[in-house]
């Protein structure tokens, strides 16, 4: 088990930056200046509403400590690439779900962090805060989240026609390392996974369509355009799985802690599905 998590999590998460950091260009980066509000509205909602949510879900749900940190983990975690394709299914801003799904990703360096020891301060789990150190996980998640993506956008700058080829076969083995990270998470506990999935999984459910519901109509709120919200609200509803679960596993050694992000990455993808059909149904 130490081999998968050890070696395969680590090196599974950074191709799916890399392949991340290969579909990047500067104007993914540039889209900030142009559309300010629109990202910022998109950022706001996912790195600070989500897990305040995600907080007043586990402070009022009969839950153990464990599984509410997992929960915090999740809502913490960035947006999933896979956003950018649903986003496009949805009709909806696909520039801003990359803009998003890219500056998020390497912001998370620091938000994931803040996130994870904020809640373990508010939660009262000491003895687990005194283990952490904010600087260790800052660096760490550096190295394999924002360094290979860097190296993707290199590539892309220095090697465009390669990239370009390779970008679609990336995106492919990245699904696949995403459903081996996630089959992993679920078979290391398969004696108890029945009562786990029992225990997390609808709180699991409710945070992620009260998030979607509420980045769609904040975003209507604040005056951003149709395809706009349709982004947003598919940005916040798909986290990264592979990143929390991660997360889960390097700094709390796995086990229920990740339990969370397994239930979250396979229910996201049904609930964004229909998302998706509603809202390109209405067209409003």
């Amino acid at each position: 088990m130490s081999i998968v998590t050890d070696i395969f999590l680590p090196l599974a998460l950074a191709f799916i930056m890399f392949a991340l950091g290969l579909g990047l260009t500067s104007s993914d980066f540039l889209r900030i200046i142009k559309q300010p509000k629109d990202f910022f509205v998109g950022a706001i909602s996912q790195i600070i509403l989500l897990p305040v949510i995600a907080f007043i879900l586990i402070s009022i749900w009969p839950i153990s400590p464990e599984l509410a940190i997992g929960v915090m983990i999740i809502a913490a975690a960035p947006g999933g690439v896979t956003s950018n394709i649903l986003t496009s299914f949805a009709k909806g801003d696909v520039a801003l779900s990359v803009s998003l799904t890219a500056i998020i990703s390497l912001m998370c360096v620091v938000t994931v962090p803040f996130v994870i020891i904020t809640s373990l301060n508010l939660l009262n789990v000491n003895n687990i805060t005194q283990n952490i150190s904010l600087t260790s996980m800052a660096i760490s998640m550096f190295l394999i989240v924002t360094v290979p993506v860097i190296i993707g956008m290199v590539f892309r700058k220095f090697a465009s026609n390669t990239a370009l080829k390779f970008e679609p076969v990336a995106k492919k083995i990245s699904m696949v390392l995403f459903v081996i990270v996630l089959l992993g998470a679920i078979l290391a506990e398969k004696d108890n996974i029945v009562s786990y999935f029992a225990d997390a999984g609808l709180i699991t459910l409710i945070l992620n369509v009260v998030m979607m519901i509420t980045a769609f109509y904040v975003a209507q709120l604040l005056g951003t355009g149709n395809s706009q919200k349709k982004c947003i609200a598919i940005e916040c509803g798909l986290q990264n799985g592979t990143l929390a679960i991660f997360v889960g596993t390097t700094l709390f050694g796995g086990g229920v802690y990740v339990i969370p992000a397994a239930t979250y990455s396979l229910i996201m993808f049904v609930t964004s599905l229909i998302f998706v059909f509603f809202v390109r149904k209405t067209n409003n």
